[in-house]
């Protein structure tokens, strides 16, 4: 190892990070690393906010980086001369800097852990593979082929096997990094693909793997002459990017509070469910945070676009799914491909705790085709969900108030900015930074 990156994710999810020689190992795990606080609040290409309160007006001050649980990771598309240390953000005496999005989800699990409960979740993942050689998107050409697929290829073997070197490298990426990475599948997207992550019950450490999981995807792309983009909208034709998040609730002595043993699930089920459905128009800004994101919350395109719930409904944005009663859990399928994984899970799994507090009773599950009933909708545009997100008090019970301000301010930013933008600079914009 000759150096390592020390490594953070910002609101927007992109990794703020330092190469460091690996000489100063010692120093990084004692927690002497340090990074201003703005850095954790810069817009889409990397400005400084302007007017932050985190920048002249504190004199723009450094906070100290703290290694998380995670420790040395490798870097598999960089080799073995590099390693990275992902990090947390602190202020100088030691308390945990409240616009950091990990520590957002960290909060939210102390809630939990205070009911003696732990979140058992599992995120499913939706990318596309890109040649971004030309100004127009196109899929890659096969490797094995040299043809470019168009149209759906869902769950398509050929596809899989045509980009079989990908994926082997892939997976093997994810095992050296501890990322428990599952099935794979060809979408219904021209070069799409799924890949879901195991469950398990550390939410802080799925949200990780989440992050990493989509670094990695990227970085390793490249190595094989394509762009790999979570961008929720890349061609305005085909299917979007999703990132299903699914979450039950064990109780101390480790069972699923969701489970009745039959199909319908508990009254805790329920009211986790009622506090998700909620929230959800206020948490639109989290699931969708860029312009391009509303492109895909558009009714019969895969994503939700109504405020409901339903057992074994792939339209409803809440789907209990089936299956054995002590799996009893929620799915939640509003979320873009382009999210910040920490913030997602931190909304999510903080309105079901509001559920659970308020002992909120949802509407009635929802049978059919959502897309053609009459229903509360999620917020279609981003200056809507921006609104609603700013000023909800569902929001305020989850997160801290810095946070919501900083992620106004960023929002407010890279609206202005995008003004001037075509749609193709826009697609070229959010390609691998999301």
């Amino acid at each position: 190892m000759q150096n390592i990156r020390i490594a953070i994710p910002d609101l927007n999810g992109q990794a703020r990070a330092k190469r460091v020689p690996a000489s100063a190992e010692a120093k990084l795990m004692r927690g002497e690393a340090k990074m201003p606080l703005s850095a954790l609040n810069l817009d889409i290409w990397g400005n400084d906010i302007e007017g932050s309160p985190l920048l002249f007006e504190t004199g723009d001050a450094d906070g100290i980086l703290r290694p998380t649980e995670r420790g040395l990771l490798p870097i598999p598309w960089l080799g073995p001369e590099a390693m990275m240390l992902p990090m947390g953000m602190y202020h100088a005496d030691g308390r945990p800097f409240e616009g950091d999005a990990r520590h957002a989800l960290a909060s939210v699990v102390a809630q939990l852990d205070a009911r003696g409960l732990r979140a058992v979740t599992a995120t499913e993942l939706e990318f596309y593979l890109i040649d971004d050689s030309s100004p127009d998107f196109q899929p890659p050409a096969s490797p094995v082929s040299g043809r470019r697929a168009f149209g759906a290829a869902t769950l398509s073997m050929r596809m899989l096997d045509e980009f079989n070197a990908f994926f082997d490298a892939l997976y093997a990426g994810c095992e050296a990094m501890g990322i428990a990475a599952d099935t794979a599948t060809s979408e219904a997207g021209p070069g799409q693909f799924e890949i879901n992550l195991v469950h398990g019950d550390d939410p802080l450490r799925m949200a990780d793997d989440t992050w990493l999981f989509k670094i990695l995807v990227r970085r390793l792309a490249r190595a094989h002459g394509m762009a790999a983009s979570f961008m929720a909208k890349p061609y305005a034709e085909a299917s979007g990017n999703g990132m299903h998040l699914h979450a039950s609730l064990i109780d101390a002595q480790g069972r699923n509070i969701f489970d009745d043993g039959g199909p319908d699930g508990t009254e805790a089920l329920r009211h986790a469910i009622a506090g998700v459905l909620r929230a959800m128009p206020a948490s639109t800004l989290i699931f969708a945070p860029h312009a391009n994101s509303y492109a895909r919350l558009v009714p019969h395109a895969h994503a939700p676009t109504g405020v409901c719930w339903a057992y074994e409904n792939r339209t409803a944005s809440v789907r209990v799914p089936v299956g054995a009663p002590k799996a009893r859990r929620l799915e939640h399928r509003v979320a873009g491909g382009d999210v910040n994984p920490y913030l997602l899970m931190a909304v999510v799994l903080g309105a079901m705790v509001s559920g659970l507090e308020d002992a909120s009773e949802p509407p009635p599950p929802i049978t059919g085709d959502a897309y053609a009933q009459d229903m509360p909708r999620i917020p279609s545009c981003w200056g809507e969900a921006l609104d609603r997100f700013t000023t909800s008090p569902e929001m305020a019970r989850i997160f801290d108030s810095m946070l919501i301000d900083n992620m106004r301010r960023t929002k407010l930013q890279e609206m202005a900015g995008l003004e001037a933008l075509s749609e193709q600079e826009v697609l070229a914009l959010y390609l691998e930074a999301v």
